[in-house]
Parts: structure tokens; sequence; C-alpha cells
């Protein structure tokens, strides 16, 4: 039976989750799922809500929890990492220190100046981790989770050319939600969607031989629909395809929707979101930082209510459980993954690292060749691209100047700052968090 370690068990709900979903698959029930955190009371509480599924169920599987990141990864099978590095100290500089420049960025960890220092502050911890898996566990495949996806999956494979797959779930989301709002039963949907992590594309989205394109178009023009995505909607009437990554997110990847803004509560929030308050509070500046420190919160004072918790008997949308069953058990599952760039999608650049239709099976992953996306489309992930490719640079040769680049090419920071702003608030950044930064 498979060794799965997780790098970065400390995140509770994701822990949980995911050896939920591990443990609901028959194949993997006796694997040995070995937990690994620097924080030893996070370790210890994902520890005992792991074991307690195990015990609950009554299953064969064994349970470890390590602070020593070596013996977690030694002999494994898989690697899952789903750490944060920094933590919430760092990313509420990510959040902070922009917005005293104008630059408004609600999640920041994709793109934009969040994105480029996640990845500075990330990069280096899985290159290292990676390299030692080449001694410890040399046939691992290592599933990330870590964000920025894209700069950092296109960094593993830079710097080490360690088997690997990026896995999100907006794919899988926003499908389910497309296919509920043109009222599809989403068992009878097949799509095709590729691009770049965070900003792929549907490019066809079926039921059967019937094309659901129309179908969302007519969707779209519904106000409680327009009211639940308005920036993704944006997106499609003037790009003719629907992204795959939500309207908080998507706002912060283009320079059209968050310079557009007036003071509302104190805080800068776009024009356009007055009259649609289902993505006005989550779209606020640093609105996933204060959901994360609700979530820790909530974590500390009900943690033995959680632990008490009867586990979830079906399986989340998570791609993570069925790849290793599909491995392990060799029987063909499809995924959505973030690889590298082999002549995957032939108008963004080799090496990048795209999101694009996998097949696994007992043979590992195998990413499909999609061809050429629409001009406009592969002309906009191009644009984030840019940024991802000066972020890999900086963070494998410690260039600051690359740093200053990457933030410059950024097109929500370029649409609302100048040059001599950018590289003051990328000074101020990397002295505020020079110790999680050692390359620079």
């Amino acid at each position: 039976m498979p060794k799965i370690a997780l790098v970065g068990a400390g995140s509770l709900v994701f822990t949980r989750n995911l050896c939920n979903d591990i443990l609901l698959a028959p194949s993997l029930q006796e694997s040995t799922i070995s937990l690994m955190d620097i924080d030893p009371l996070r370790l210890e509480q994902s520890r005992r809500i792991v074991q307690s599924i195990v015990e609950r169920r009554k299953l064969p599987a064994k349970v470890e929890a390590t602070m020593d990141r070596k013996s977690a990864t030694r002999d494994a099978d898989y690697v899952i990492t789903t750490f944060q590095q920094g933590g919430l100290e760092a990313y509420k500089l990510d959040i902070e220190i922009p917005q005293r420049y104008g630059v408004e960025q609600c999640v920041g960890d994709t793109l934009g100046p969040g994105g480029v220092f996640r990845a500075l502050r990330s990069i280096p911890v899985l290159t290292e981790l990676c390299l030692e898996l080449d001694k410890l566990a040399p046939d691992a495949l290592v599933l990330n989770y870590v964000n920025p996806m894209a700069a950092n999956c296109w960094a593993i494979d830079a710097a080490t050319g360690r088997p690997h797959v990026g896995l999100c779930h907006s794919v899988q989301g926003t499908s389910e939600m497309i296919a509920e709002w043109i009222n599809v039963p989403y068992n009878e949907v097949t799509f095709f969607s590729a691009g770049i992590n965070h900003q792929a594309f549907f490019l066809e989205f079926w039921r059967g031989k019937e094309d659901l394109y129309p179908s969302i178009w007519k969707a779209i023009d519904r106000p409680e629909i327009y009211a639940r995505e308005p920036v993704r909607i944006e997106l499609m009437k003037h790009f003719g395809f629907f992204v795959t990554e939500s309207s908080g997110h998507a706002s912060e990847y283009v320079p059209y929707f968050r310079k557009s803004a007036k003071m509302v509560n104190d805080e800068l929030v776009p024009n356009f979101t007055d009259k649609v308050n289902s993505w006005f509070d989550f779209g606020r500046t640093g609105g996933y930082l204060r959901h994360c420190l609700n979530r820790i919160q909530k974590f500390e004072h009900e943690f033995e209510e959680i632990l008490a918790e009867a586990p979830a008997t079906d399986r989340t949308h998570e791609y993570g459980s069925f790849i290793i069953e599909s491995v392990e058990s060799d029987s063909a599952i499809r995924i959505n993954g973030n690889v590298p760039n082999t002549d995957l999608i032939d108008n963004l650049p080799t090496g990048c690292c795209v999101e694009v239709p996998c097949l696994v099976d007992g043979n590992g992953l195998q990413p499909t060749k999609v061809g050429s996306l629409p001009t406009q489309l592969a002309a906009l992930n191009r644009t984030n691209i840019n940024v991802q490719e000066l972020i890999v640079e900086a963070a494998l040769t410690g260039s600051t100047e690359a740093v200053y680049h990457a933030v410059m090419l950024d097109p929500l920071t370029a649409a609302v700052c100048t040059l001599p702003q950018i590289r003051s608030m990328v000074d101020e950044m990397l002295e505020a968090q020079k110790q999680w930064l050692p390359q620079f």
C-alpha cells in the first residue's frame, strides 16, 4: 500500500478533507499517511482529525505525524504539498503594502505583488523538497496545491525536472456552477478547458451532441446570475469564453476592473460592484486574508466540536485522491492538471506551466495536446505568463531586478502605479519579508 506524505499538513480544513477523500477510496484504505508541518499544535490537531477518521471507519490505514520533512517523505510514493511559507504574517504584508500604493488585491496569491512574493517565498522550499526526493523517494509523484500554482510548478520543472502535477479545484467548481445555471445534470455534462491556472477557459461545453454555450449566453443575461459573477461575465462578453476562476480572483489578473474604484466604507472597491452584493463582500481588498483569519479562529475555539463531527461520506471534487487511486488501481480518469507546456498549447511559450486535460491511469499522468487557443485567450494568458517567467528567474537566480520587472509587468499593478512607485513598493516588500527570502 502506498505511503502518502502531506507537507504543510497544518492546513486543517484541507488536510481533513483530502485525507477523508483518500480514506474513502477502497484501494487506499491501507495506506500510510504521513503528516508534516512546522507548527506542532496545528500538526497535532491534524493528526487527531485524520486518526479519528481512521478509527471511526475501523480502517487499517496508518497515520504518522512529524515535524521532520525528510522523515515524512522518505520512501513516499506520493508527496502532497499544501504549505504556506511565511504563513498569515507574510500574507498580510502581501496585501497591506501594495494597498498603500493603490494596488487592491482581494486574494493576492496568484499574480500581482502578492502572488509574486508568495512565489518568491515558496519556490525555494519546493525546489529544495524536490531535490531531497531524488534521494529519499526517487519515484514519488509530487501533487502540488501551493499557490501561485503556475509559477511554482514552472520553477519545479526548471530547477529539478521532478515529476509533478499542480492541482486546483476551479475547473470542477466552475463547471458545476455553469451546469446549475443552465439546469443540466452535472453527470450529463462534458467540457474542454485549457489555458493557465486561474485563467483557463471553457472552450467547449456539451451535453451529448448539444452545444451548451448558447444556453450559457442566455444564462449570463439573468440579473441574479450576473450578480454572482460580474467579472467573469464581463470577460465572457468581451473575450468570448467563460473563465475558470471566480470573479474576485479573475479581477486581479487583468487591468480592467480593480483600477476603476471609489471609496466605500473607507475602502476602494470597483464601481460596478455597487449592485452585485454577492461578489461585493469577497471582492474587497484582503477578502481572502480575512477569511483565513476567521477560519483559524473558528478552529481554535471549536476544534473539539470539529473533531467530534462525523467524517463526510462522499468525496470532494479535489483531484488528489482520485489521481492516487487511479495510479494505484490502474483505473483511467480525466483531470485538468497543471503541467509543463511540452508542445501542449502551441501559442503559449514552451516550458511555461499550462492547465490542460490529462489522462491518469497506472502509467501515471499523461497530458493531452490542446493545439492553439483562440488568439485573444492566448494573448491574455501571455500577459500573466510574462510575470510568471520573471518570478521563476528571480526565485532561482536571486535577481532583485527580475523581481522589479515581474511586478512592473503585472497587468493590475501597471494599471495603477508608475514605474518609480513600483520600484519603491518592491523595495518595501523585500525589506519587510527578508526573513522568508534568503535568496536575496
